[in-house]
């Protein structure tokens, strides 16, 4: 992976994507971007901001919005999918204001999606490093995407991956076995608080 951040980088980050939706929660305004951000941050990058509400030791996740593509400057698409994955992500209801010290906010950065390339769909799962790769299915005018996590935290296969994304993708989870599906595959870089407001580390995935 060329692109790189740094610790400071990553800490920046993070906390951008929490005053981005502490200000909209409190203004109703997007946040405005930061001046001198300098020219790392200023390049066009796919990202997504995770939210997760922490209770009782237990994480739950509380929305998770963001560009697959380099579409946007990196700080400015922090900024909008940080405030969209508290209040539009169409499968939870708003985050409130209340909520803020609960929250646990996470920054993915990603690498440009590439296509995999294979003689038969059957030899895409050896062809995915499962703690290190996210996926994007695609199927007609079907799309799913996992980030590289998903499948570390819930313990599952390269097969298992596949099935999963094209699930999300609204597609039956044998579907990429059929040629007329293409699967791409990303990396990312994550960063995320340890706790609400809590020191922010550069979370490592456990491969397999």
């Amino acid at each position: 992976m060329a692109f790189q951040l740094t610790q400071s980088e990553g800490e920046f980050l993070v906390k951008l994507a929490r005053k981005a939706v502490r200000h909209y929660l409190m203004t109703g305004r997007m946040l405005n971007l930061p001046p001198e951000i300098g020219a790392k941050l200023s390049q066009r990058c796919g990202v997504f901001v995770t939210i997760n509400r922490q209770a009782d030791g237990k994480r739950e996740l509380r929305g998770c919005i963001g560009y697959p593509y380099p579409t946007t400057m990196l700080a400015q698409a922090v900024i909008e999918c940080a405030w969209t994955a508290a209040t539009r992500d169409p499968r939870f209801l708003p985050v409130s204001a209340e909520e803020l010290d609960q929250i646990i906010f996470e920054v993915s950065v990603l690498t440009p999606p590439e296509k995999i390339e294979v003689d038969t769909p059957k030899l895409l799962p050896s062809e995915i490093k499962v703690g290190e790769d996210g996926l994007i299915i695609e199927r007609g005018s079907s799309k799913g995407l996992l980030l590289p996590q998903v499948p570390v935290e819930w313990g599952w296969s390269g097969e298992e991956f596949l099935s999963h994304c094209c699930i999300k993708a609204g597609l039956p989870p044998d579907s990429w076995l059929m040629k007329t599906t293409e699967v791409y595959r990303f990396q990312a870089i994550i960063f995320e608080e340890e706790s609400p407001r809590g020191r922010i580390k550069r979370r490592k995935l456990n491969r397999k």
